[in-house]
């Protein structure tokens, strides 16, 4: 270090410079209510201060490249944390959440798919009040949970008879006497 830079605190040599960091603040596009950017310049000038050796050039271009690439690095950072938070709050959602929402008010519906139904009695009675290629449809997509597209391959249809199979099945499950039988039958077994 110079006599110059040698004779001056950091203290004033802040005082002199401080502006750098708010212009650097302001260059950046950079909200700061909590100082955390004009402190990591303030750290960035420090440090420039220390590792200052005169003879490779001025120690005000020293200081505006310090502190704006700290306050990139601290931009990264930011940035970067909120990406992992972001993605931890999605993991969280589909864990909670299978994607499956009630029409009337987007609420979750609750997943029943981990309940198992061996019973054949019940799924003798629900294959009584199906046509074949419905019973199809329960059998392959609700039993099985094979995709429309490999059903509709197997069948030798379309994807879209297949889901024709899957409309009439459902609007004849959801009839209330057979809701009330099959309920019969598993509370029975």
């Amino acid at each position: 270090m110079d006599k110059k830079f040698a004779e001056l605190s950091f203290e004033e040599i802040m005082k002199q410079n401080e502006r750098r960091v708010h212009y650097h603040i302001h260059r950046l596009n950079v909200r700061d209510p909590h100082k955390e950017f004009y402190q990591e310049g303030l750290v960035a000038m420090w440090n420039a201060y220390e590792k200052y050796e005169p003879d490779k050039g001025p120690l005000a271009t020293y200081f505006n490249y310090s502190i704006r690439n700290r306050m990139i690095d601290l931009m990264r950072k930011k940035a970067r944390a909120l990406r992992n938070d972001e993605v931890f709050i999605e993991e969280e959602k589909k864990k909670m959440d299978n994607g499956n929402r009630s029409c009337k008010d987007r609420l979750p519906l609750l997943d029943f798919s981990d309940i198992p139904v061996d019973d054949r009695s019940v799924w003798k009675h629900v294959r009584e009040r199906l046509t074949d290629n419905q019973w199809k449809w329960v059998a392959s997509f609700i039993i099985l949970e094979l995709p429309l597209k490999e059903i509709a391959r197997r069948e030798g249809v379309t994807v879209e008879a297949v889901k024709s199979w899957g409309k009439q099945a459902r609007k004849k499950l959801r009839d209330a006497k057979l809701k009330e039988k099959l309920l019969v039958l598993v509370e029975g077994a």
